[in-house]
């Protein structure tokens, strides 16, 4: 089997493959880990959160099927590090989701609601305000929600940490080889697929499947293109701050997110830090990652400022580090799964931010899809999916969703400061919606 991409979904691929008894070439255009994988916020998270949009869009039975699995995931991920003996600092203490104003006083009751319906009330649980400041008592904090399932790590180690296993165990890692073709071999004599043939600058590896796992990159194919946009995310984190964390009570390892569609997300480190990501940059044209989809210092200093707005005492406290990276967003709001007509190309791609836990989830299910081996896992409505709405061609998605972004950003800010959007702001912002688009989980 040949696996183009060497980030979590690639390489959990490969680990089952590895597991089924295959033989696997793995190709990645940097070094394994290098995209969003090595280098987001390092929440491991379930999809309990979204059980709202997954019984609306897939039924009560397929959808709690597909939130158990996404648990059972998170597990696995912490299971695999201790069995393998993997420090990936993997801590499961949980998740809050909370309002930081009277806008965003609904965030996370639905999905309370849906976990209740769904016969699972523990999944997703009411958290009044003094609950939630029992955990972490910033200013800004009001009501919100818990899931206890979702775990932290540290992205970076975990995905050097796998790329050691598999290569301890057999895969055959070629890093620095971009891929520039792939092409099916069309069907052998039994009628079956023949396989395909994936070219480098280097070579070409020719096998019996591939699993395209690509991510962002997947917007280069014709075929995919219109199934995904790119986006993008940026962090910062503080030097050591063990006194404010104390002084907030933050101590419970909790990991967070506020109530916004441009949400932000926050934790605690191993060493001390404290760390907040913002999902509201600015989005790639086309597939092109490079520029301000990697580092964008305007999106650095915003994220900072929202750092010090919930956590007034780092006022004056040092930023160590700020980075940033693309996200692959799908227009339904859940990871797409599925083969590619004809040939014997399975892909995956569209986590829109919440790939560490599901990735596993993912990989295990590519294998079974790659092997032919239909399981529990490839019957899960993920599976053949369609994209949910269709992505207009370049330059439209780019100036739409550049409008759209702009107005999110302004109506959020006004809603933090307790005023009312304006007309437009409120009529761009409700614009994906209207054609299909999920923004929200």
């Amino acid at each position: 089997m040949v696996i183009v991409g060497g980030g979590y979904t690639g390489m959990w691929a490969a680990w089952e493959l590895l597991e089924r008894g295959a033989t696997v070439a793995l190709l990645e255009a940097e070094i394994c880990g290098h995209g969003p994988s090595g280098r987001n916020g390092g929440f491991c998270e379930s999809m309990w959160l979204s059980a709202p949009a997954l019984r609306e869009r897939f039924g009560d039975a397929p959808g709690r099927a597909l939130l158990d699995a996404s648990s059972e995931a998170v597990s696995k991920v912490g299971a695999w590090c201790a069995a393998e003996g993997v420090d990936a600092w993997f801590d499961q203490s949980g998740y809050m989701c909370v309002s930081t104003a009277p806008a965003f006083d609904e965030v996370g009751r639905a999905a309370v609601e849906a976990a209740a319906a769904l016969g699972a009330p523990e999944r997703v649980v009411e958290l009044s305000e003094a609950d939630v400041r029992s955990r972490c008592a910033s200013p800004r904090f009001r009501r919100g929600v818990g899931v206890p399932d979702f775990a932290t790590l540290q992205p970076a180690r975990l995905a050097l940490g796998l790329r050691q296993r598999l290569i301890e165990r057999g895969a055959l890692i070629f890093e620095h080889s971009p891929v520039r073709g792939l092409r099916s071999l069309g069907a052998g004599r039994n009628g079956n697929q023949a396989g395909v043939t994936v070219e480098t600058g280097g070579g070409s590896v020719r096998a019996g499947a591939a699993v395209l796992a690509a991510g962002p990159a997947a917007r280069e194919l014709p075929r995919l293109r219109s199934r995904l946009t790119v986006t993008s995310s940026h962090i910062v984190l503080t030097e050591p701050v063990p006194d404010v964390i104390a002084e907030l009570g933050w101590t419970g390892g909790e990991c967070m997110t506020d109530g916004r569609t441009l949400v932000h997300y926050f934790r605690t480190t191993r060493d001390g830090r404290i760390l907040l990501g913002w999902g509201g940059g600015r989005l790639a044209y086309g597939s092109r990652v490079n520029g301000r989809v990697e580092v964008d210092p305007e999106a650095a200093r915003a994220a900072h400022a929202a750092l010090v707005r919930l956590f007034p005492g780092l006022e004056g406290r040092r930023i160590t580090h700020a980075w940033g990276g693309p996200i692959d967003v799908s227009p339904s709001h859940v990871p797409q799964v599925g083969t590619l007509p004809g040939a014997p190309v399975h892909y995956a791609f569209g986590y829109t931010g919440n790939g560490v836990g599901p990735s596993n989830l993912v990989g295990r299910t590519l294998a079974a899809l790659a092997t032919g081996q239909p399981d529990d896992l490839t019957r899960l409505p993920l599976v053949g999916a369609d994209a949910g709405a269709w992505v207009p061609p370049e330059p439209l998605t780019w100036l739409g969703g550049s409008l759209v972004r702009g107005a999110l950003v302004r109506r959020e800010r006004i809603e933090e400061d307790g005023r009312r959007p304006d007309p437009l702001t409120r009529a761009l912002c409700a614009a994906p919606r209207a054609v299909g688009m999920h923004l929200a989980r």
